[in-house]
């Protein structure tokens, strides 16, 4: 266990220390950069207002866009959380019954979590649009 612990410290440490040089040349690379991130600061806001505007309320449409952004990004973290715990269950676990409890035990944990992150929108918009009137 503690070899596992010290080898992805080690790996942390190296991605944390790696850098990339790149030569500008006149100023092409950070106006690229400049302009991509304005883009995506106006379509992160653009977005947000259609939020705002759906909702009727700053804090109804800021809510309902990060939980409309965690139900997109909670289905490939679950995905790879259930194959881990599949990984434990079914392959590892045909020797070690231990081992296949814990994938289980994964197993469950992510999808309900991955229950929990789909449908928590729609609880959200429902009770905002439908009894909030």
């Amino acid at each position: 266990m503690l070899k596992k612990i010290i080898m992805i410290i080690i790996i942390f440490a190296m991605f944390c220390t790696t850098q990339v040089y790149a030569i500008t040349g006149e100023g092409v690379l950070e106006s690229e950069q400049a302009t991509e991130l304005v883009e995506m600061k106006e379509s992160t806001k653009g977005k947000m207002d259609e939020y705002i505007e759906k909702y009727g309320s700053s804090a109804y449409g800021i809510t309902a866009y990060i939980l409309n952004g965690v139900r997109i990004y909670s289905i490939p973290f679950c995905f790879i959380g259930i194959a881990i715990g599949s990984i434990f269950q079914y392959v590892i676990g045909i020797r070690k019954l231990d081992l296949r409890d814990r994938g289980f035990a994964i197993i469950v944990s992510f999808v309900t979590i991955l229950l929990i992150c789909q449908v928590l929108p729609l609880i959200f918009a429902v009770i905002v649009n439908g009894w909030r009137g």
